[in-house]
């Protein structure tokens, strides 16, 4: 997937970002206001770039669906309706993208194993040279969930990813999705399933 080239804006909003609901925002977005796009942009997109950066574990694939995404939400904005939270909305595409993105690229997954790569995507996670061991050993961890993660569907881990990263309810990734709870716990079932047996050997 190539990156979509429309004009994101770059400058921070000069109103104060919280104290504005977002449907406010939007409001003032569709009278003409184009900062308030800013804001919503400023708000939201750690959330939109960690979801994608967990899903593709790809710094720079991440920053494709990134920019794909702003641009659906740019292109859609005049005609927001209202029917629900401006966040569902956002949350909906996002998904929507990522699922659709192995489809797009017509390849695996890339899983990065670069240290620098794995700290954008996970800052927690401590590669430090006085704890070489310790860093294998997490490396071969991340190894094996990605190899796992990246034998299901791209729904099953984009559930995963809502789920285990984002720490959304069951009811709330069904409603993002599309789907049934029921099909979310199957989805949700079927990588913890796969997970377990990649993982089985180390953590025992």
């Amino acid at each position: 997937m190539s990156a979509v080239h429309c004009m994101l804006p770059m400058s921070q909003p000069v109103e104060d970002r919280i104290e504005i609901r977002d449907e406010e925002l939007i409001r003032r977005y569709q009278s003409g206001d184009a900062s308030a796009f800013s804001t919503l942009v400023c708000r939201h997109d750690k959330k939109v770039l960690g979801i994608a950066a967990h899903f593709t574990r790809s710094p720079e694939d991440a920053k494709d669906i990134y920019q794909e995404v702003f641009c659906r939400v740019y292109r859609g904005l005049d005609r927001f309706s209202f029917r629900s939270e401006f966040s569902t909305w956002l949350y909906r595409i996002t998904t929507n993208v990522c699922i659709s993105y192995r489809a797009a690229k017509k390849r695996t997954l890339h899983v990065s194993l670069d240290t620098d790569a794995d700290r954008r995507i996970n800052p927690s996670f401590d590669k430090s040279d006085d704890h070489a061991a310790d860093s294998l050993w997490r490396q071969e961890i991340g190894r094996r969930v990605a190899s796992a993660l990246n034998t299901l569907s791209p729904k099953q881990k984009m559930a995963f990813v809502l789920k285990q990263y984002e720490g959304l309810k069951i009811r709330e990734i069904a409603q993002f999705m599309g789907c049934a709870e029921g099909t979310i716990k199957r989805y949700l079932f079927i990588a913890i399933d796969r997970l377990r047996g990649q993982l089985q050997d180390v953590v025992d």
